[in-house]
C-alpha cells in the first residue's frame, strides 16, 4: 500500500516513515505543501497523511487540491500538534478520515491507517 506522508517536522516524518516501512507499507515522504501537490499529481496513493501546518501550502490546501483539482477521494489522515475546532470542521467538510495528534503513538497511527483504508 502506497502512502504519502506530508510532514515538515523531520523527526515526525522519519518516525512515521519507519513505522510504516516496518509494517510493510510503501511510504513516500515530502516536507512541504508544494512537494505534496507534485507527488499527488504524479502518483496515485492509497492514503495520505497530511500535517495541517506546512510551508508553502497548508494541509487543508493540499487536501482541497486532492479533492477538487484531482477529484480523488483518497483517504486522508490529518496530523496536528493541537486541536482546532475550525480546522476540524473544514477538514470534515473535505471528508477527512481521521486525526493524529502529535506527539503520536505508533500503535494509534497504525490503527487509524487501518481504519481509514478499511472504509474505502
Amino acid at each position: 500500500m502506497k502512502i504519502l506522508i506530508c510532514e515538515d517536522n523531520q523527526m515526525a516524518l522519519r518516525t512515521m516513515s519507519v513505522v510504516l516501512e516496518r509494517e510493510g507499507y510503501d511510504p513516500v515522504t515530502v516536507s512541504d505543501g508544494n512537494r505534496a501537490i507534485e507527488e499527488l499529481r504524479k502518483n496515485d496513493f492509497d492514503l495520505a497523511i497530511v500535517d495541517i501546518h506546512m510551508p508553502y501550502h497548508s494541509g487543508l490546501e493540499v487536501i482541497r487540491f486532492l479533492r477538487t483539482e484531482l477529484r480523488k477521494q483518497t483517504p486522508v489522515l490529518i496530523v496536528s500538534a493541537f486541536s482546532d475546532p475550525q480546522m476540524q470542521r473544514q477538514a470534515g467538510e473535505m471528508k477527512v478520515s481521521g486525526y493524529i495528534t502529535k506527539p503520536f503513538d505508533p500503535d494509534d497511527l497504525l490503527r487509524k491507517i487501518r481504519a481509514a483504508v478499511a472504509v474505502v
